[in-house]
């Protein structure tokens, strides 16, 4: 089964984006998939703000990018935009540290006016790191990610677009699995 690194833009260790991405997290684990996760708040400022590209957090989380077949990206928008913490981790990867990877870009904010951050802003910048294959992604309302008893409860509407992203993302992540083992990893035949 394929790999998938989920990654957290967010500065708050209590964020809307956290919950989210631990939601659709489970869901892929419960499809079978090795689900590993990386809070970008959790790795050293120093090291982020300075471009440290040889800090040993940062070497650790560009091979955990290497290492994935489907990266699960999620970030608050601030400003229309992805926070500047996943632009900061974003900037210190190789140019092309997404390439031959399926992407699954989220998004949280307060007000539907971000709607279009995920295609306007991320977009651009994971397909310039040749992702082989971004599947639509979602913005979800932060009044929709809740805490139960249960854990994190979606309201129905974003439930239900979430769900569906996630199949995207489990068909497309199916398919590169599919296409490695009758050609390879670097195309010829097996």
């Amino acid at each position: 089964m394929p790999t998938v690194l989920t990654v957290s833009g967010s500065p708050s260790a209590t964020s809307r984006t956290g919950r989210l991405l631990g939601h659709v997290g489970r869901r892929l684990a419960a499809h079978g998939h090795e689900v590993s996760h990386l809070d970008v708040r959790d790795l050293p400022a120093d090291a982020l703000l300075g471009a440290d590209f040889g800090h040993p957090a940062i070497v650790e989380a560009t091979a955990r990018f290497a290492q994935a077949d489907g990266i699960v990206i999620g970030t608050p928008v601030y400003k229309a935009a992805y926070s500047g913490l996943l632009k900061t981790l974003l900037d210190l990867l190789p140019q092309y540290a997404l390439t031959g990877k399926t992407v699954l870009p989220l998004a949280t904010g307060g007000s539907t006016a971000h709607v279009l951050a995920i295609d306007y802003a991320l977009r651009p910048v994971l397909t310039s790191m040749g992702a082989d294959h971004i599947v639509p992604g979602w913005f979800t309302l932060d009044k929709d990610i809740t805490t139960g008893p249960e854990g994190t409860v979606l309201a129905a509407g974003a439930a239900g677009a979430v769900e569906q992203v996630t199949d995207a993302f489990l068909t497309s992540l199916a398919g590169r699995a599919s296409r490695l083992a009758t050609s390879g990893p670097h195309g010829r035949a097996a």
